[in-house]
Order: structure tokens, then C-alpha cells, then sequence
């Protein structure tokens, strides 16, 4: 298998035996995009607009009829546009962040097809930026110390200019099998929640982990995306939350949403995306994701730095981020060597947060193990093989012959967390009529 060093412009995979951890074959000629219609969705930004938000008397006329279960592209189809527009420009209401221009809109183009293994997603979109956000915030060497350099667009850090946007895109599914009250109606608006990070009310750390099943038995520190089945109110109040016991009793019977997230740099480099789902809290599947630490807790050192025999650099400086003619991840047997500390490091030299690893994922948090991405001319083209039929009890199971809520997500030009562009929930048919028909192949 050739070698790749991986750069902000080589953003297509690097996937094949050499790195596999023996993943299901994709013959991938098979799939004839040509002839698999394409569907458009409008993804918009939808600024702080929380479930609490929604069914609130801020969401004029909306908020009962979302109380009561209407699906949101029934008052809403068609003005995705001109809401994303409108507050992207700031909102007093729910957009306080300074978006610096950033676009309130952006076309997905979907196409979905599948056969008796796999249901394959063709997903394209253009990007904000004239190059793929392939880097990720990293470590910088302070002249004593490795600390945490740049961050997302909305952190205060980032806001307040005293760090560099720094984050990679990212494409996601959030999917469910109707077992989910109120996702076909109001797609991921039902798990985005006050209280959450960079939401109104975030919850501090002190509150997390004081609360029984958050901070206690889970051991988390902040909130993330949650259904509202698993809180004991009305209102799905974050800190309300059920008892392990109950929140195990809903994952058995499938009461749980899918969540994979392909990351320009996290899992992309390895033909990889990640595998999750969200119940009391945004989880990973079982097992082991590609991509882990490069921070020794120990030490306080990163664990790798790049080969500068394979990378041409043992480290990046703050001009080499993003560029396509320097590396940007760090792949396990690709461009890693162990971390040296006597090898001469400056202030101001940078090393990845993380080590990529295809070899290195396991369970079903590897199911996800034939997805390719390649940025050109501007657009990301992203090929997804997702297996059929899997038995795993954190996955939904795609089968011929269902029909299934999607809810699509980018995330795009140095941003993370509610800073993305979201499209109201569309359903998909293998071999049953839906808004996106998946096409059978022979």
C-alpha cells in the first residue's frame, strides 16, 4: 500500500488492508452514483434554539403546536434559508455568538442506495473555507510546558481573540426506527437542551458532577445531546435526570438514538467515522474509537510526535496550520514516532491532540469502517458503506424493507458543538416509499 503523509489538502482517505482491523469488503466500483437520484436538503443554522426553547413563548406561534407533537416542516418547510440567514447575523434572543460572516445556509446533497450487506450514502456539500478544515486544535510548546492551542469558533477563548479558530469539519447521522417519540416531528431539536455546552444555562462543572447519575455514576463533567425520556419532567430539565436502572431499561428496548459523526481529522485519514449514540448523554459504542489521547497524564507530555523521515517536520508552527504541504495528523504506522522531550523543542512548536488508528479500533464502536472523504474544487464528497442488519444493542439495525428518521448535521469551518448547520428530519426507505428512496442494487 503507498504511503500518504497526511496534509490539510490530501483529505481523502488513507483505508485499505495494511490498516484494517479485518473490516467487512466494500467493492465500491458496484455503486453507480450516476444512476442513484440525489436529493437536496437546505441545512441551516439554528443558533441556541434549545427543546425548551421551542415549545417557550419566544418561538411565537410555534410553540404549541411543538408542544403537541406538529413536525417542524409543517410550519417551516421551504424557509430553512431564511431562517439560518436571519440568525446567523445575531439574535438576542437565541444567537449571541459573533459569527464573523460565516453563512446561515448550505445545500447536502444525499444519495442513498444499498444491497444485501451494505446501505451506501453519497453526501456532498460546499465548504465555507477555500481549504478542508482537516486540523484539529493541537499542543504548544510554551518553552516549559505542552498546552492546549486554538479551539472552536464559539469558545470564549476564540471569541475573545486570544486563541486561533482551529477545528476540523465534520458530517453527521443522527437516525432512529420510530422508537423515539418525537424525532420524525422535530429531528435532533428533541436532544439539543438548555444547559448544555454553549447553550443558555450551561451547566457548570460543580452542577454536573454533584447531580446522582451525570456526575456520580457516569463520572461526566458537562452536559451533551440527551432524549427527553431519560429526565423525570415536563420540561426534560437537564439535571432531572432518571436513575441508571431506568436509563438501562430504555437502551434495552432500543429507546435510543444513532449518532456517527465522520471527522475531516479524527477518523477520515483511516477511512473511518465514528460510531455513538445519544440517551441520558452523547455516548460512544462499545469498544475502542480510531482515535485516542497524545497526552501522557503522567508525564504531561504528548506521547508522539511526527517522523520528520516520513513527515518532513517533527512538529508544525503556528503558519503551518492547515497548509496542504505540512502534515496536519498524526496516523499510527503512517507518520508517528515516540515522543522525544531531548529533541530541541521551541516555544511556539505544535503536535496533534491526537493519534489516529484504524488498527486500534474495536467493537462496535469500529462498525463504521468503510467511510472515505475527499475534498475537491471546494466541495466535500463523503461515501459512507454502513452494514445492514447489525445485532449490536447500540446500534439501530437498517434492514430491507424499513423505513428510518435521518437527521442530518455539518459541521463547518473551524466549529464544534451547537455550531453547526442542521436540516429538519427526513425519512429513508430501503425498498419502501420515503422522502428518500434508497435504490437497490443488483
Amino acid at each position: 500500500m503507498r504511503r500518504l503523509v497526511l496534509a490539510a489538502g490530501a483529505a481523502l482517505l488513507l483505508a485499505g488492508p495494511a490498516l484494517a482491523a479485518d473490516p467487512p469488503s466494500v467493492d465500491w466500483s458496484k455503486v453507480d452514483w450516476s444512476k442513484v437520484p440525489a436529493k437536496t436538503i437546505t441545512l441551516f443554522w439554528p443558533g441556541q434554539s434549545s427543546y425548551q426553547w421551542l415549545r417557550s413563548s419566544e418561538h411565537k406561534r410555534g410553540d404549541r403546536k411543538v408542544a403537541q407533537g406538529a413536525a417542524c416542516l409543517d410550519c417551516h418547510e421551504g424557509e430553512e434559508k431564511d431562517i439560518g440567514e436571519k440568525l446567523v447575523k445575531g439574535d438576542p434572543r437565541i444567537e449571541p455568538a459573533k459569527l464573523g460572516g460565516k453563512p446561515g445556509a448550505n445545500d447536502l446533497s444525499i444519495q442513498v442506495a444499498y444491497d444485501a450487506k451494505f446501505a451506501y450514502i453519497r453526501a456532498q456539500w460546499k465548504t465555507q473555507a477555500p481549504r478542508p478544515g482537516v486540523a484539529y486544535p493541537m499542543y504548544r510548546f510554551d518553552g516549559k510546558d505542552w498546552k492546549s492551542y486554538g479551539g472552536p469558533q464559539l469558545d470564549a477563548d476564540v471569541q475573545g481573540g486570544k486563541k486561533p479558530a482551529i477545528y476540523e469539519d465534520r458530517f453527521s447521522i443522527m437516525l432512529d426506527d420510530g422508537k423515539v417519540p418525537l424525532f420524525a416531528e422535530q429531528g435532533c431539536w428533541i436532544t439539543c437542551h438548555n444547559g448544555l455546552r454553549d447553550m443558555p444555562g450551561e451547566a457548570t462543572k460543580e452542577q454536573v458532577t454533584a447531580n446522582a447519575l451525570l456526575g456520580k455514576e457516569l463520572k461526566k463533567s458537562d452536559v451533551r445531546k440527551y432524549i427527553p425520556g431519560t429526565r423525570t419532567d415536563d420540561a426534560a430539565t437537564w439535571s432531572a435526570t432518571k436513575s441508571k436502572a431506568d436509563i438501562d431499561q430504555m437502551m434495552a428496548k432500543g429507546e435510543f438514538l444513532e449518532l456517527m459523526q465522520w471527522r475531516a481529522h479524527r477518523s477520515n485519514p483511516v477511512g473511518m467515522a465514528d460510531d455513538g449514540y445519544v440517551l441520558e448523554y452523547r455516548n460512544f459504542d462499545a469498544g475502542k474509537n480510531m482515535f485516542s489521547s497524545n497526552m501522557d497524564a503522567a508525564t504531561k507530555q504528548p506521547k508522539f510526535m511526527f517522523d520528520a523521515g516520513k513527515a518532513g517536520v517533527k512538529s508544525l508552527r503556528a503558519e503551518d496550520v492547515g497548509k496542504a504541504d505540512k502534515p496536519q495528523v498524526l496516523v499510527k504506522g503512517q507518520n508517528d514516532v515516540a515522543f522525544d522531550p531531548n529533541a530541541g523543542w521551541k516555544e511556539g512548536d505544535l503536535l496533534p491532540q491526537y493519534l489516529i488508528s484504524r488498527a486500534d479500533s474495536t467493537g462496535s464502536a469500529a462498525d463504521n469502517a468503510n467511510v472515505k472523504g475527499e475534498w475537491k474544487d471546494g466541495t466535500w464528497t463523503v461515501q459512507w458503506a454502513r452494514p445492514l442488519n447489525l445485532a449490536n444493542p447500540d446500534d439501530k439495525a437498517l434492514k430491507d424493507g424499513g423505513v428510518y428518521t435521518f437527521g442530518f448535521a455539518i459541521h463547518d469551518n473551524n466549529i464544534t458543538t451547537r455550531g453547526h448547520l442542521v436540516a429538519f428530519p427526513r425519512t429513508v426507505g430501503f425498498g419502501k416509499k420515503a422522502d428518500i428512496q434508497a435504490v437497490k442494487l443488483n
